[in-house]
């Protein structure tokens, strides 16, 4: 393809949400996910799932949980997760031990996630279908989680959906390169660039203030504050408790009964010493991290 042609065939690029009732032919589901399965990986390990949703009451169920009706009408429609889980019963078949990664791990399983999804989405444009990444899904996470019978380690990312479009938006406005390409390092934009921005994307609002879009989502009180709780939740509790914060911990400590919670840090040391005491028993943790190190002293009460 020349330049022009690559340009022109991203130019073309439409978020549809309205599809035409169409079956996507069996070789051209394939080669989708060929290409899904063909993109980058960190380490070989492929850490990321595609769950394909072709049950019409399952599909039914995640559109309204989501509130994105096009999930049951689109022609296809995935649930793209990263997966630590069979990451780990790779190692263990073989007898190592999984190790303590949670946060990298959940780092690279992410991003090994986008990139496959982000191919198969655009193989399906090549082949002259559209599609929408669904962020939506995470407005309900633990019942997604639960109709989706997802094992610890799995962590839905987004949903996509895949089809002929019935409907012909608007191309969406993109900031100035400027303002999202740095050379050498990070360049902080001034007052004058903040607002050569606002109006880069003005188009995309109705009201054309780009910044009540992004507060609705990103500021006190937007959908992403919600969106976040069940998140922390749901992370906690599968397999990735490094995002725990301390006042979700001081709240367990308070549950297991204990009167009182001390952190101190070491003289001429790193280290955080976590102390949870219950008047007649005490209970110690220790890491560079006040976290980690409360967890460690709750979790000789208790599993976390």
């Amino acid at each position: 393809m020349t330049p022009d042609q690559v340009r022109a065939f991203f130019t073309h690029h439409r978020t549809v949400r309205k599809y035409q009732e169409f079956v996507i032919p069996d070789d051209h589901l394939e080669v989708m996910l060929y290409a899904a399965q063909h993109a980058p990986s960190d380490a070989t390990a492929q850490m990321y799932s595609l769950i394909r949703i072709t049950d019409s009451l399952l599909r039914g169920k995640i559109a309204e949980i989501s509130h994105n009706p096009h999930i049951a009408s689109a022609s296809e429609a995935f649930i793209i997760c990263a997966d630590l889980h069979r990451l780990k019963q790779l190692l263990e078949h073989k007898g190592f031990v999984y190790g303590n990664i949670p946060a990298v791990g959940l780092h690279f399983a992410l991003g090994d996630a986008v990139m496959a999804g982000q191919n198969l989405l655009i193989a399906a444009e090549m082949l002259g279908y559209a599609g929408c990444w669904i962020g939506g899904i995470l407005s309900s996470l633990p019942t997604l989680a639960d109709l989706l019978e997802l094992p610890s380690g799995v962590v839905p990312f987004a949903g996509l959906t895949i089809g002929l479009s019935d409907e012909n938006p608007v191309q969406r406005p993109r900031l100035a390169r400027s303002s999202v390409i740095h050379h050498n390092s990070y360049a902080e934009l001034d007052s004058t660039a903040l607002e050569l921005a606002l109006q880069d994307m003005a188009p995309i609002s109705r009201s054309g203030d780009w910044s009540q879009t992004l507060s609705r989502y990103f500021a006190v009180g937007g959908s992403m504050e919600t969106r976040e709780v069940q998140m922390v939740e749901y992370l906690a509790q599968h397999s990735f408790g490094h995002v725990r914060n301390l006042d979700t911990l001081f709240a367990q400590a308070e549950a297991a009964g204990m009167s009182e919670v001390l952190l101190r840090r070491k003289l001429a040391s790193s280290v955080i010493e976590a102390w949870v005491d219950a008047g007649h028993l005490a209970f110690r943790g220790e890491d560079e991290s006040a976290t980690l190190a409360l967890e460690q002293a709750i979790g000789t009460i208790a599993p976390l």
